[in-house]
């Protein structure tokens, strides 16, 4: 059992999109896929992974630092005690050798979009599903047989942003979404304020709509949001300031008693037991967003998991960013509060497999082996053009 090859490339993901800080029209990913020896039902084995949106792709520190390790690597030493799997956390120090301790952003990118590759490989490997294998190893046979899912979008429409912001916010409940989430703070509080009543006048109760800053507010412009918000009563106040700015969050946390969420941007464990000890979030109300594929992947959330609940962060409060299928399996296997998606947005990248059906702001998962990519088609076969995977 081995490695026989692992090929990355970029992607495109762009959007005529904005937040209050980026627009998307140039964005990429970075896709991976892991080609095995193993065959299963007469095909090959091969794994598939890529990074979530907002960060570029890392071709850089994929092809110079992560995969040449593994290339070097002892067939054996990458295996389990079985030696009929791979052993991610093998793997993952592996690639990760000779790497300093902080300096977390495009490295955890990059080793994201490896890690997924790694735990579908081994899903498929197993023959299970990865929602059930993770459920096996690391939750006592638990999991979910329903994920809350929420949709990310309501970026600004120019030239049409109350209505361009309402109809899709009408796609969302059509589609069976209980709560949906918009941008604030790329534009005048009164302006978001009239967008704000707009999607509500759609969704109707405001623990259907959830804002997010995307790290652009100072502390009094975060305060001055939260005054207006709080009448709303929101299902969620999301990164109203910069990622690490601690003192901030704990500040506006005395200001705003209704629940707050971040975290998609805090790229390491200890990174999320900081905002945990100093950022002021209270885990009975509030959320913690760090995306697995941005963050050294699934093998590094595992760890996460652990580090917070000894904070005593309930699990639960757990509710990734992302919109991806490695998130949606983590949720469903390890019982963590749910995950986002992306519908409309980041395609061919953003949702989930074609035959899950949202119902009433849930989700349940397909039978099959690994992360369950071959079943968004579209997807996957872009992913396998993108990597110059044919047949």
């Amino acid at each position: 059992m081995r490695i026989q090859e692992i090929r990355d490339a970029v992607a495109p993901i762009a959007s005529p999109i904005r937040n209050a800080f980026i627009d998307f029209s140039r964005m990429t990913i970075s896709v991976v896929a892991i080609v095995t020896d193993v065959q299963r039902n007469g095909e090959q084995i091969i794994g598939y992974g890529f990074h979530s949106n907002g960060r570029y792709a890392q071709q850089g520190i994929l092809r110079s630092r992560l995969l040449p390790r593994l290339a070097e690597a002892e067939p054996e030493s990458l295996l389990d005690a079985t030696g009929e799997n791979f052993d991610p956390q093998k793997i993952w120090r592996c690639f990760m050798h000779n790497e300093k301790p902080g300096g977390h952003g495009d490295r955890a990118v990059a080793a994201g979009a490896l890690d997924m590759a790694v735990w579908d490989v081994i899903a498929k490997v197993a023959e299970q599903p990865l929602w059930r294998l993770l459920s096996d190893r690391y939750n006592d046979g638990r999991y979910d047989d329903e994920i809350v899912v929420y949709p990310g979008g309501g970026y600004y429409y120019p030239g049409k942003e109350i209505e361009g912001l309402k109809d899709e916010m009408r796609r969302y409940d059509e589609a069976g979404y209980r709560v949906a989430k918009m941008k604030i703070g790329g534009a005048d509080i009164a302006t978001d304020q009239a967008r704000i009543e707009g999607a509500l006048e759609v969704l109707g109760d405001g623990q259907r709509l959830a804002v997010d800053a995307n790290g652009k507010f100072d502390l009094p412009t975060a305060i001055d949001y939260a005054r207006m918000l709080e009448p709303y009563d929101l299902f969620w106040y999301e990164e109203p300031g910069d990622p690490i700015d601690y003192a901030l969050q704990a500040e506006l946390a005395r200001h705003y008693d209704l629940s707050m969420a971040t975290g998609e941007n805090l790229f390491s464990t200890q990174d999320v037991c900081n905002l945990i000890q100093f950022g002021g979030m209270r885990p009975d109300r509030d959320w913690i967003q760090a995306d697995p594929a941005l963050a050294y992947g699934l093998t590094e959330y595992l760890n996460l998991i652990a580090a917070t609940e000894r904070l005593g962060w309930p699990r639960r409060r757990l509710m990734p960013h992302g919109g991806h299928q490695l998130a949606l399996n983590i949720a469903a296997g390890l019982q963590i509060g749910g995950t986002e998606s992306y519908p409309a947005v980041f395609q061919p990248y953003g949702g989930f497999a074609d035959d899950i059906p949202i119902i009433d702001g849930r989700v349940r998962l397909p039978d099959a082996p690994g992360i369950g990519m071959e079943r968004k088609p579209v997807m996957f076969d872009a992913l396998r053009k993108a990597l110059e995977l044919t047949g």
